[in-house]
């Protein structure tokens, strides 16, 4: 990995995500997943540093093809009509004080949804599904009982004071496009900073760019583009 001026670390090869309780691998059903648990794709990495403010996507292909990913990506996110920010509300008001920390685009073009999670102060955990097309939230699902699981996201939510709106902001004010996914976890340099990772999908190329921020102070740690 490099470092640019401002502290921004750019990421070389995969881009690791925060360690999270595993709460999104937990609750994914079949579909297509834009970026999420248990991809194998190995990502080209992005030499250049952080932009500071937004700037224009990577030209396509001179030939105009498409990888899988991102063919994948052309067929499903046009077919949302319903963004990250509506689904983590429907999921919000489905679990009565429960505060956001996961959402991703998943499903196929003619069935795509949000898998959602959402918690309470106490660290329970709620998977959502919300229909991307009708914005309509199924029943919650009770996630991890596990003593230790709870006990590690309650501490997580006491940390953070950014929210996930507040961190998509941030990676779209540098990044125009679509967010797909985001979540909340762990940095991922490992010093117990409580960070939200964000999926911007870029809707001229449909390359992804995740950024890793800080979620108590919305400084970006590390951004990768994945151009496959």
């Amino acid at each position: 990995m490099d470092t640019n001026r401002s502290g921004v670390v750019i990421r070389c090869g995969r881009p690791a995500g925060p360690r999270t309780i595993g709460l999104v691998c937990a609750v994914a059903a079949a579909g297509a997943l834009l970026s999420g648990c248990g991809s194998s794709d190995t990502a080209s990495p992005q030499k250049s540093a952080a932009p500071s403010r937004a700037v224009p996507a990577t030209a396509a292909s001179p030939s105009g093809s498409l990888s899988a990913d991102q063919a994948q990506r052309k067929a499903l996110i046009p077919k949302a009509k319903v963004d990250y920010g509506q689904a983590l509300k429907a999921a919000i008001a489905a679990v009565p004080s429960s505060e956001a920390i996961a959402a991703e685009l998943k499903g196929t073009p003619s069935s795509p949804y949000w898998d959602t999670v959402v918690a309470t102060t106490d660290g329970t955990a709620y998977a959502v599904n919300v229909d991307a097309v009708s914005g309509k939230a199924q029943k919650p699902q009770p996630q991890s009982d596990d003593p230790d699981d709870k006990q590690e996201l309650a501490a997580r939510l006491g940390k953070a004071t950014v929210t996930a709106q507040q961190a998509a902001q941030t990676a779209t004010e540098k990044t125009k496009g679509t967010v797909t996914t985001i979540e909340l976890g762990d940095a991922d340099h490992g010093n117990d900073t409580v960070a939200w990772t964000v999926g911007v999908v870029t809707t001229d190329d449909w390359n992804e760019t995740t950024y890793e921020i800080d979620a108590t102070n919305r400084k970006v740690l590390w951004m990768h583009v994945d151009q496959d």
